[in-house]
């Protein structure tokens, strides 16, 4: 494949890296906006940033808020996460992030200070009482219940670069590991998608290389943000029924689906319910295909991935 204009840089606490298939002019055009659309995008759904629309509506839980079309936006597709994956994707378990310790940008976090708090416990309330309204953009979030995008939040803003980029030519985004495809380039059948092996801290090491035409690919796993608390290793994969890092004997799992945010999603509950449990989840799910890398370094495959690894 040919070398194609790309533009990189850092938002929301992530590498970033998007690339279009153009003439040099219009590619340069269109990619030096792409900072400043994340830029935007970060300023409202930042939980780290208390001046975020995100945290205006965790401050004001129990009203009805106004809020930004954007943010209704990213607020919705999480709710439909939760719904689709019968709640293993919980975008309101921000009380127990902090309680294990991430309460503050991953390259901010000092690993072996402060007391492990216990989980925050809930009232009855969460995802499913929250209310979005799109047409009026407002937002209802009950008492007590707080929102963390984070990784929905950067499949987002993958898809909506991603679209912003076509009209220019076929692009990829990659948003911290959050990919978004619009198209294939002009001379080939896909993108090319490396898939790191999670087991080399290097990250120099491929597992394998998938092909992506259009779509988008997400990776979950614990091997990358994790800390220690007084003894106990601390990841940010949180396990909704626990509301504590989820036990999982899997590392790592790659998801390709239809959009960037159903990739996140989707890799995010197989990693949460380990790799036999979550093999056979993606499975039952012939809109995505994916695999899972355990802990031990064994690599089990969904069946219709075959035609997505670059041969």
């Amino acid at each position: 494949m040919r070398e194609l204009d790309a533009i990189e840089f850092r938002a929301m606490g992530s590498a970033m890296r998007a690339i279009v298939d153009a003439s040099p002019v219009a590619a340069t055009r269109a990619l030096v906006q792409v900072p400043s659309w994340f830029e935007t995008w970060e300023h409202m759904m930042s939980r780290f940033r208390p001046d975020s629309e995100l945290s205006r509506v965790n401050a004001e839980s129990g009203r009805w808020v106004h809020v930004s079309s954007g943010l209704c936006e990213v607020i919705g597709v999480a709710l439909e996460a939760a719904r689709s994956t019968e709640g293993l994707v919980d975008p309101t378990l921000l009380d127990a992030m902090l309680a294990a310790g991430y309460d503050r940008t991953f390259e901010e976090l000092e690993p072996n200070t402060g007391s492990l708090a216990a989980p925050s416990s809930m009232d009855g309330s969460g995802w499913w009482d929250i209310i979005c309204d799109p047409a009026l953009e407002l937002v209802y979030v009950p008492p007590g219940v707080r929102f963390d995008l984070g990784g929905i939040g950067k499949g987002w803003a993958a898809d909506r670069a991603a679209e912003q980029l076509a009209p220019v030519g076929p692009a990829l985004v990659d948003a911290g590991g959050d990919i978004a495809v619009s198209g294939p380039p002009v001379e080939g059948e896909g993108w090319p998608i490396s898939v790191t092996d999670p087991r080399d801290p290097s990250g120099e090491t491929s597992l394998m290389t998938l092909k992506v035409a259009q779509g988008g690919v997400a990776t979950s796993g614990k091997d990358f943000r994790r800390w220690t608390r007084h003894g106990q290793t601390m990841h940010h994969i949180m396990d909704p029924k626990t509301r504590r890092p989820a036990e999982t004997d899997a590392l790592t799992a790659t998801v390709i689906a239809q959009s960037a945010i159903e990739a996140e999603a989707a890799a995010k509950a197989s990693l949460i319910q380990g790799v036999s449990q979550g093999l056979a989840w993606l499975e039952a799910r012939p809109a995505v295909a994916g695999l899972i890398v355990s802990e031990s370094g064994r690599v089990v495959m969904t069946s219709n991935l075959k035609p997505f690894v670059w041969s």
